[in-house]
């Protein structure tokens, strides 16, 4: 349990120091773009490696295959929802529905990887994939929304606190399920990592920060390559 804490901690922190950077500073848009280009280089590695080739090894093209596509959907669908309820004015609260809306799968993936003995990569890329989410977040909520500093931040902090205790809650839960179970989470994960990618993260790094932005993702990928080592 004590790594659990540690590694959903290491996801969350930097999701609260995004937030506490937002809310006092406006960055620039290349910088923000090149953090978002990385952080999906490194989880288009962790995908690869720790979500989905495991699952795929344990239980085979078509359950994996088929949680793959169930997690992509519900984060697809819920995605949709967020944006048509809220609307592009509110779209400050909808990055922060959308940082815990995928971060759930893919932290309780992560608390279900550790029990396998993985877990650093993925650890990685969730943490650097949540630095601009929360920037730009809060940059939006603090210009557009009216809301004090305090309050805002307290919003990012619990939303840092629940990606923790859904980490906790994964590596407890990993210890009463079967592998196939753990894989079945993981390639759930793996898909609603993918649909965030392709939905927000890419078009969004590439919309801000053209099409140099491929160097940085590329440059997120290596590193996480070189940490599966």
């Amino acid at each position: 349990m004590l790594k659990a804490l540690l590694y959903g901690s290491a996801t969350a922190a930097p999701l609260i120091v995004g937030a506490a950077v937002g809310l006092r500073w406006t960055l620039p848009k290349q910088l923000l773009a090149t953090l978002m280009a990385f952080g999906a280089g490194t989880m288009i590695a962790a995908v690869s490696s720790e979500l989905f080739e495991p699952a795929f090894h344990r239980t085979g093209a078509l359950v994996a295959g088929l949680a793959l596509f169930l997690g992509a959907g519900v984060y697809v669908v819920a995605n949709h929802l967020i944006e048509t309820r809220l609307g592009p004015a509110a779209i400050g609260w909808a990055l922060m529905l959308g940082t815990i809306l995928d971060g759930i799968p893919e932290n309780t993936a992560l608390g279900v990887s550790l029990s396998t003995g993985g877990g650093l990569v993925l650890v990685v890329a969730v943490a650097v994939g949540n630095v601009p989410e929360a920037i730009g977040g809060a940059a939006l909520m603090r210009d557009n929304h009216g809301l004090s500093h305090r309050r805002s931040f307290a919003l990012w902090a619990t939303t840092g606190l629940i990606l923790i205790f859904v980490t906790v809650l994964g590596n407890t839960l990993s210890d009463n399920l079967s592998d196939a179970q753990i894989s079945t989470v993981q390639a759930f994960a793996g898909g609603a990592t993918i649909a965030v990618l392709a939905d927000s993260l890419m078009p969004e790094a590439y919309r801000e920060g053209g099409w140099w932005v491929g160097m940085a993702t590329a440059a997120g990928f290596l590193v996480a390559f070189v940490l599966q080592g």
